[in-house]
């Protein structure tokens, strides 16, 4: 599965608090062991002692001893397990535990990810996409067509075919796709049908509404606090496998938003990456809002799906009611 180096650096570091959070939670059980059980510290002290003088007695070459002090490391264990039971505690209390005995909170078993850390890879792409819920629901099989007629059909149905060609060519075809139509027509669900199956392939995507997006990076740019305290997010828009920008039109466009988004569109396209955008505005309100690098690297690299109709979302509200 393809992570960006923040994402994995993030799973990386949940396994480490892990780590910190059963270590701490062990240390807690052993003072409150030494203070309700003395005579157990006491037992520890003692191991680490024999442990001391059976390492050196190996190392001097005197190993007639060791046998003799392995044994009374071994009583000295089963008179602890015996202190805890007879304490009420079960025989494992101290024992070092794992949120996964599989990986011992490693991530990695044999060298191979663990599926603990697959797992985790599988909840951060779905949740760093910052989409709907119903995101792990929309899927190709679940189009409905029955809210479209004529051209909107047509135009859905192309839309569709676009998309399920984009997912199946996308490792060796690198397309872009611009979904434009108004709101409610179904550029949203088409975007969680694509990111759905490619995450399900193992590609990296990372979401952002146009807002959200140039925000960030103002922020980073020239906000000194914010800089010091969040990584660059061209680091991660650059490398993912899919880039999502969503309702693009609606950010406040200025020279540097201009500056950043054809930044953004040129260097995904020198590194064959693809990008999916969705707006409201049509190929003629693109032209009229930016300029002419930025569009015309749109025209040229994307293709287009204009979907239009009704609102959806209303329509199914409405017929909800009739029932």
């Amino acid at each position: 599965m393809s992570l960006t180096n923040t994402q994995y650096d993030s799973i990386i570091n949940k396994y480490s608090k892990n780590r910190l959070i059963a270590d701490r939670i062990l240390e807690d059980r052993k003072k409150e062991i030494y203070k309700k059980i003395p005579e157990y510290k006491e037992l520890d002290d003692l191991i680490i002692t024999v442990s001391i003088q059976k390492g050196r007695d190996i190392i001097s070459g005197q190993t007639d001893s060791v046998g003799e002090l392995e044994d009374v490391i071994d009583s000295l264990i089963a008179r602890k397990k015996l202190l805890l039971t007879e304490a009420g505690y079960p025989i494992g209390y101290l024992d070092s535990f794992y949120f996964c005995p599989e990986c011992k909170d490693t991530g990695f078993v044999n060298g191979e990810k663990c599926s603990c850390f697959v797992q985790a890879e599988w909840d951060l792409l779905y949740d760093q996409l910052n989409l709907k819920d119903n995101i792990r629901v929309d899927t190709f099989d679940s189009v409905c067509y029955d809210y479209y007629s004529g051209e909107n059909l047509t135009r859905l149905e192309n839309a569709v075919n676009v998309c399920k060609d984009f997912v199946e060519t996308f490792e060796e075809a690198h397309k872009s796709i611009l979904l434009n139509g108004p709101v409610g027509t179904g550029k949203t669900f088409l975007t969680n049908c694509v990111v759905n199956a490619l995450i399900t392939k193992g590609f990296s995507c990372i979401y952002f509404s146009s807002i959200d997006l140039f925000d960030k990076l103002s922020r980073f740019q020239f906000d000194k606090e914010a800089k010091e305290k969040m990584a660059d997010p061209m680091e991660d828009i650059s490398r993912c496998d899919l880039l999502i920008i969503d309702d693009l039109g609606t950010e406040l466009t200025n020279s540097f938003t201009q500056s950043c988004l054809f930044s953004i569109l040129e260097t995904r396209q020198k590194n064959g990456k693809s990008t999916l955008i969705s707006t409201n505005s049509d190929l003629k309100d693109l032209r009229d809002r930016y300029d002419d690098r930025i569009f015309s690297r749109i025209y040229s690299n994307f293709e287009v799906c204009k979907l239009s109709g009704e609102d959806v979302r209303i329509l199914k509200k409405q017929m909800s009611k009739r029932k």
